[in-house]
């Protein structure tokens, strides 16, 4: 299946919202919670979803490849669904990106931003900023993978604003000379991680290289959003097209629901009815993960645990919950101490 959108990112409503690509995390289970109960008619355009990144030299490996392959299912009403790639090797790089377009995504996503170790010791993720010249031939490589594949979708990349220090002007400028359809930034250096506050006053500088640049290159901010509010509050405040969330969406199936861009500020200390709503869904998600990850045994039953912590909070009862469900062996398990949680509690 080939996608005929030519370049979806131009029909998106401004501010848009992305859901950032986070390993054993966006994965095909978490995706379609977040899109069942998130993607409403308000917000359809003004969503995109991103997979896990997934490595361009596996995806060259027949053997490999088999074991990557739940990285990029996904679902219809996830759509628009960007496939986010990575690695420094232009010819995997054109390999991977003609298989990943004849799967029918939307777009295809490099990742120059990553700061993991092994990532940027095989000179990938955020080791290509210090390597700008390997990072346009990344680009390019992309290109020629998805034209052989006869498809016609629109190349993006994610980054941040340099590897040891602010180098937003020689780095950017770079990226900006291949053709990409978006840019994302994490506004922070590699080598700060996620251990200081992102540095949302760089929107600006960066905006002003876009527009120097000539090109019409929608530019997404990443780093530090609470909420869909903050989120798009960011976006109008800073300038940029969209905002990428990552950390603030965890325990929150409703997210990117049009409602909370109109959030109600009454909280409860009982169950309440919102908190019982996302523990029947925390069962659903765990039966979504078992059926698509689990049973085909692409993934352990200790990779859903992530999640527990952040659906079970707020609530009378929460930590003792929290601790048998951090017990659990298998998605029946969750499903009865859930059950008989909410038995006790009416």
């Amino acid at each position: 299946m080939i996608s005929s959108n030519k370049n979806f990112w131009q029909n998106l409503k401004k501010p848009f919202f992305c859901l950032a690509p986070m390993s054993d995390v966006t994965d095909i289970a978490f995706r379609f919670i977040l899109a069942k109960y998130g993607k409403d008619r308000e917000n359809k355009d003004r969503v995109v979803f991103w997979t896990e990144f997934v490595a361009a030299d596996g995806l060259c490996n027949k053997l490999a490849k088999k074991k990557l392959s739940h990285m990029l299912i996904y679902s219809e009403r996830e759509r628009p669904i960007v496939a986010q790639v990575f690695g420094a090797n232009p010819e995997n790089m054109k390999q991977a990106c003609q298989y990943v377009a004849s799967l029918g995504f939307d777009a295809i996503d490099i990742n120059m931003g990553c700061p993991d170790k092994s990532v940027v010791a095989q000179g990938a993720g955020a080791g290509l900023i210090k390597t700008p010249k390997l990072a346009r031939e990344i680009i390019r490589a992309a290109h020629e993978g998805i034209a052989a594949a006869g498809a016609h979708i629109p190349v993006s990349v994610k980054t941040r604003i340099g590897f040891n220090k602010e180098d937003i002007d020689a780095w950017i400028s770079e990226i900006l000379k291949e053709d990409i359809a978006a840019l994302t930034i994490h506004l922070r250096t590699a080598k700060e991680l996620s251990l200081v506050p992102a540095k949302w006053e760089y929107i600006k500088r960066i905006k002003k290289l876009i527009e120097k640049s000539g090109k019409n290159v929608l530019l997404i901010g990443n780093g530090d959003v609470a909420d869909l509010k903050d989120a798009e509050n960011k976006a109008l405040e800073y300038g940029c097209d969209g905002v990428m969330i990552g950390r603030g969406i965890f325990g929150n199936p409703w997210f990117f629901s049009s409602e909370n861009l109109h959030p109600s500020t009454s909280q409860g200390e009982g169950l309440g009815v919102r908190s019982e709503e996302k523990l029947k869904i925390l069962i659903e998600h765990t039966q979504i993960f078992d059926e698509k990850l689990l049973k085909p045994k692409h993934k352990n039953f200790a990779t859903m645990k992530k999640h527990f912590k952040a659906y079970v909070n707020g609530f009378d009862g929460a930590k003792e919950l929290r601790v048998k469900l951090m017990e659990t062996e298998n998605p029946k398990q969750v499903e009865k101490i859930i059950h008989d949680f909410l038995r006790k509690m009416r």
